[in-house]
């Protein structure tokens, strides 16, 4: 194998946990890309305007947003967090039967409201579970899981595609006059910014035709095995209720035995200092109690803040550009035709999900903190030249296709890096996690109302100015590692930069 044996070991002691947490991540993946290309389905099952299904986006990513601040509330147990991720998985295959039953709006954005929250809880509880499990090896499997979300939104469209609509799926007298501009009109619809497409009179009122009900029962079905797999490991963990009479850890007897036993270079792995590293990661509301904040300096709260910047802008231009690069395209100058520029999201996307499969390998050789800098730099680039070859159609795509390399590894490269600055004792997981789903959700506003205003060029200069941004913040995340304090052991024992003494034995903490 390409890493080490050391490493190696560890994943097969903790190969059902690992292999869990990425399916579920598939299921966040799964239900994360499959509104877009649906909505004017959606729309259509409903019979709401266009401006009234834009506000399905918005319910999603505000609850997403939510259920990532609240994840962190099921930490505190291996149990909570499972049972946490079982309903989340089993909540996400039951919205995706549920919403061909939705006929109205405001029900259909309540019930991707749930999903938001299950989306949520599963994003936050997956990457804290995995940096608990893995610790100073967590950057490999972190760029893994991530590959597993780009996987799953690269399916849900390809799964949807065949049941979307040709014509309008509402039958009426106008139907004919807009059935031409539907594929336009549906790569244009981006959350609450309809208003480009309001000369476009699409009818409210009519007979429903739409299909696309078979493509959301067999994500359904597709998504099923996840909480099953969940479910697995809580019964081979004897955590079901009906099977808890005995503690019955993944590790055999013998294995446990050795797993535990001091070596020359461990001599301090005791169960309390274990039950002290794994106290680390709280929910954001938590890590904003007064009592966390005693004798922490103040590199510790920068270190938490720079890096939740990085992601708020790094993850923002993945929404802000996957979001309007359509819209961009089809403007002058450029005047990409339709069916061409509708290919620019799915490269972008195709492309997210290439470079973290490649991520998975280099992560093991190259340490987070360069590869967030190459990423931070390659998107400052990316931006430059989009902006100097602005009227060229080709090096759009190839911009596009690089942005998307360039993003996809650096949301678990920067969660690795942080988490071993601050030795995996802050609240790293969620204020990072929160801060990438704030910047998804409000420069995508940001950006929609600037183009409104000021044209479609300022898409990329808002996307260069997010990267100069991202890029600013990490060199004072640089800046904030070299200040902060060295692990050393008169430290007092309730400070937040007290140094964890981790179990570096790759056992399954219950």
């Amino acid at each position: 194998m390409w890493w080490d044996e050391r490493v190696s070991a560890r994943f097969r002691r903790n190969l059902q946990p690992t292999l869990t947490y990425w399916s579920v991540f598939f299921s966040f993946g799964l239900c994360i890309a499959f509104l877009g290309p649906t909505l004017l389905d959606l729309r259509c099952q409903t019979q709401s305007s266009l401006s009234q299904i834009t506000w399905v986006f918005f319910s999603q990513q505000f609850c997403l947003l939510l259920g990532s601040c609240l994840g962190g509330v099921f930490k505190r147990t291996l149990a909570q967090s499972l049972f946490a991720l079982f309903a989340s998985s089993l909540a996400i295959s039951l919205v995706f039967a549920i919403i061909p039953l939705c006929h109205n709006v405001v029900v259909l954005a309540v019930v991707m409201a749930v999903a938001g929250l299950a989306m949520g809880c599963i994003d936050t509880i997956s990457n804290m579970q995995l940096v608990k499990i893995y610790q100073k090896d967590s950057a490999v499997f972190l760029q893994a899981l991530h590959f597993f979300v780009g996987f799953g939104a690269l399916l849900s469209p390809l799964i949807a595609d065949p049941f979307l609509s040709d014509t309008n799926c509402i039958l009426s007298n106008s139907t004919a006059n807009t059935s031409s501009n539907l594929p336009h009109i549906r790569k244009s619809l981006v959350p609450h910014h309809p208003g480009n497409l309001s000369h476009y009179d699409l009818p409210m009122k009519g007979m429903v035709v739409t299909r696309v009900s078979y493509a959301f029962w067999i994500m359904a079905l597709i998504n099923l095995p996840v909480p099953i797999a969940v479910f697995f490991l809580l019964y081979k963990e004897r955590m079901v209720p009906c099977f808890n009479s005995s503690s019955h850890p993944l590790l055999s007897a013998d294995e446990l035995a050795m797993e535990t036993r001091p070596t020359e270079k461990d001599d301090l792995s005791t169960a309390a200092q274990r039950a002290q590293a794994a106290g680390g990661h709280d929910d954001l509301f938590s890590c904003c109690q007064s009592k966390n904040f005693r004798g922490a300096s103040y590199t510790y709260f920068a270190v938490h803040i720079t890096g939740a910047l990085v992601l708020f802008m790094t993850d923002g231009i993945v929404g802000e550009y996957s979001g309007f690069v359509y819209s961009y395209a089809v403007e002058e100058p450029l005047s990409v035709v339709h069916k061409v520029a509708g290919y620019l999201p799915s490269l972008f996307w195709a492309f997210i999900t290439l470079g973290r499969l490649i991520s998975i390998p280099i992560s093991y050789r190259m340490k987070p903190a360069t590869m967030v800098f190459i990423n931070v730099v390659g998107v400052l680039i990316t931006f430059l030249l989009l902006l100097i070859f602005s009227y060229s159609v080709v090096f759009l795509f190839v911009g596009t296709a690089s942005l998307g390399l360039f993003l996809s590894s650096t949301f678990p490269s920067m969660l690795a890096y942080t988490e071993d600055i601050l030795q995996y004792r802050g609240c790293a997981t969620t204020v990072l996690v929160t801060g990438a789903g704030i910047g998804e959700m409000v420069l995508q506003l940001l950006v929609g109302s600037i183009i409104h205003d000021r044209g479609s060029y300022s898409f990329l200069v808002c996307g260069m100015i997010f990267g100069g941004l991202a890029f600013t913040f990490y060199a004072f995340l640089l800046f904030f590692h070299r200040m902060y304090p060295k692990p050393s052991a008169d430290l007092d024992d309730a400070s937040p930069d007290k140094p964890a003494i981790t179990d570096d034995t790759g056992q399954y903490q219950r």
